[in-house]
């Protein structure tokens, strides 16, 4: 049992931060029928402020503190990591079948549909860095038994939670208006946090091996979350007369996010 108790404290502390993925994804059940396209322009532009902020303070900057704790010139696995999760998605992006303007073949894909399908990707390659840091850490404070790391434990499981759950608005509410159910929009959107509790686990059971490429984990997934806000979301939030719309999104998603981050440490 006392094996056990690690793994079973980290399943807990990723299963809270899971939740509250799929309650920020609940957020969809709110709205009735078509949305309208001023709102999707502001959920949008809210999408890519909350993953421009979380790119920056829960992913470069974790990434950077973390190499140089272990010794590392900190900006270089940040960089790299960076560069090789843009260079992922952009070739997710080349590699996910295109429809071109006046083709019905099935092989394509509508870029709506691309768009969501890579935020649903980025978004999740986000969470598992995370899951892995909330996982880690409830382990270690299991195997410790200080109640001031156990407390560490709980603020980070909780300042991720609170940040997951714009996060999981930001999934839902962009499938919904591609025209899938409330339901299924929000299981896509909650699925996207399910890999914090697996990341956690994994990590825990694997702890010695995965501390020293964590800087390069959370600089990829960044990486790979501004690729798709600069390729995908804001283009589109700022489709039609009245763009400004898109940019309060924007503003508004990053400042929500920037204060859980630096408020909650």
């Amino acid at each position: 049992m006392n094996a056990l108790h690690p793994v079973l404290s980290a399943a807990i502390g990723t299963g809270f931060t899971f939740l509250m993925t799929a309650l920020g994804a609940a957020v969809v059940f709110f709205f009735r029928g078509e949305i309208k396209a001023s709102f999707q322009q502001i959920f949008l532009g809210f999408a890519a402020g909350v993953m421009i902020a979380a790119s920056v303070w829960s992913l470069l900057i974790p990434a950077i503190d973390m190499a140089e704790e272990q010794g590392m010139i900190g900006w270089i696995p940040a960089a790299g990591g960076f560069v090789l999760g843009g260079l992922f998605l952009m070739l997710l992006d080349h590699l996910l079948p295109h429809l071109h303007p006046g083709s019905d073949s099935p092989e394509g894909m509508p870029s709506s549909l691309r768009r969501t399908t890579m935020l649903v990707f980025a978004v999740t390659l986000h969470n598992i860095p995370e899951g892995m840091a909330v996982g880690l850490s409830f382990a270690l404070a299991a195997q410790g038994g200080a109640a001031n790391t156990f407390a560490a434990a709980v603020a980070l499981a909780i300042g991720i939670g609170l940040q997951n759950f714009p996060e999981g608005a930001a999934i839902s509410l962009p499938l919904k208006k591609e025209g899938l159910s409330n339901t299924r929009s929000f299981i896509y959107g909650a699925l996207s946090g399910i890999v914090e509790p697996i990341g956690g686990i994994l990590t825990v059971l694997i702890a010695g091996s995965v501390s020293p490429v964590m800087p390069w984990l959370l600089a990829f997934a960044a990486g790979a979350m501004i690729y798709v806000v600069v390729e995908e979301l804001i283009p589109e939030a700022h489709l039609g007369e009245h763009s400004h719309v898109g940019t309060i999104g924007v503003m508004f998603g990053f400042l929500v996010m920037m204060i859980l981050d630096v408020a909650l440490g």
